[in-house]
């Protein structure tokens, strides 16, 4: 069959961005043809890269985001009828979808929790807003793949959307981030690269999205760190965002020459298997692969219970979830306690133990599973 996918902004290292092209690549090994519909693709074509995929760039422009994406699912629309496929699935919210990728969290939820009366008056507002009520009112038919079990309360509580329409998907973790057998030289090898003393101890932020996922708070925790903790912990902060105003903060905080932050990388693995700690004290996070991720290397982390898969790491035991509501003293003296806990190898190993779970692995096969049903069927 033929398969479109819609999103508005591809790059390689963003979480909904990886995850389409899971999709994409089980798609194509079912023998299905794939086309993806994109306003902005930052990254080589794939037929650059041998991969049978058919990028479709949406002519259109537009000084503010959400008219963008009014033009873009205009556009491609009008492309659909001329060019018909057998089914269309979004991994942004828009409306003529067969199938959603619920890879955002839900709008209405966090307008009625983080913004006031007044931001619903805005033409922003208006647009995300009939976006994702054409997804979930309950007279659309758009199935919907959901990654963690606190989407479907949410949409349901807005919209009323039908059970039935709700799909859970398993997380799609990549193997590469299992621990290798050759762990210590890894990591020996990386801390001889990065310079990196014996005694130190190497604290990561990993994620596209730096204020969604809390690198705030993270940079006040890291200056509350005790002096003689402080003088052996350096922060490596790695995503694809606008790293200026952070490393502002870092400067006023004074953490700076122990900050670095690097853009979105394709070797995350040797950081999970090198580091000492993995934070991640999102204010919306609506899964958290590299908790997973974290979790399978052995690194233990510190991650806050609003994260979608936190529950992973809370049945585990294998770190620290920090409750709502977030309390920046909590998580400043949690901090200390992920650094230094005599528990750190248990919950290490309580980690690594997930990875012998087959269905950590196997997000792109269900979704491919339901993406057919939704063709199969009129």
């Amino acid at each position: 069959m033929q398969i479109a996918f819609c999103i508005f902004l591809y790059f390689p290292f963003g979480g909904i961005q990886r995850d389409l092209m899971k999709l994409a690549r089980e798609s194509l090994a079912r023998g299905h043809e794939v086309r993806v519909y994109v306003v902005h693709w930052n990254a080589p074509l794939p037929a650059e890269t041998g991969e049978a995929i058919e990028v479709v760039k949406a002519p259109v422009s537009a000084l503010a985001n959400h008219r963008l994406y009014e033009r873009f699912a205009a556009w491609v629309r009008d492309h659909l009828r001329r060019h018909p496929v057998d089914v269309v699935v979004g991994m942004n919210k828009m409306p003529g979808l067969d199938v959603y990728y619920a890879g955002d969290s839900c709008f209405e939820e966090k307008v009625s929790s983080q913004r006031g009366a007044l931001y619903r008056l805005l033409p922003r507002y208006r647009h995300f807003a009939a976006f994702e009520r054409a997804v979930f009112d309950p007279s659309a038919r758009t199935r919907v793949l959901t990654i963690s079990n606190q989407q479907v309360p949410q949409f349901r509580k807005h919209y009323g959307t039908p059970e039935a329409r709700f799909y859970p998907l398993p997380p799609g973790i990549d193997p590469d981030r299992r621990a290798p057998d050759d762990v210590s030289e890894v990591r020996q090898a990386f801390r001889r690269d990065f310079q990196l003393g014996d005694d130190e101890r190497l604290l990561l932020f990993v994620g596209s999205g730096f204020r969604k996922k809390g690198l705030d708070r993270t940079l006040l925790a890291f200056r509350a760190l005790p002096p003689e903790l402080y003088s052996r912990t350096r922060l490596f902060v790695i995503g694809h965002d606008n790293a200026q105003p952070f490393r502002r903060l870092a400067k006023r905080l004074k953490v700076a020459d122990r900050v670095r932050f690097f853009p979105g990388r394709d070797d995350i693995p040797r950081f999970l298997f090198s580091a000492d700690g993995l934070v991640l004290p999102a204010y919306d996070e609506n899964a958290g692969m590299i908790i997973i991720e974290a979790m399978i290397a052995g690194l233990p982390a510190l991650v806050t219970g609003n994260c979608g898969y936190a529950q992973f790491l809370r049945d585990a035991r294998a770190g620290i979830v920090s409750e709502a509501p977030f309390d920046q003293q909590q998580f400043n003296a949690q901090l200390i306690e992920l650094l230094t806990s005599a528990e750190r190898p248990r919950w290490r190993s309580n980690g690594i133990r997930l990875a012998d779970d087959p269905s950590i692995y196997q997000l792109a096969s269900r979704a491919v599973d339901v993406i057919e049903l939704a063709a199969a069927e009129p």
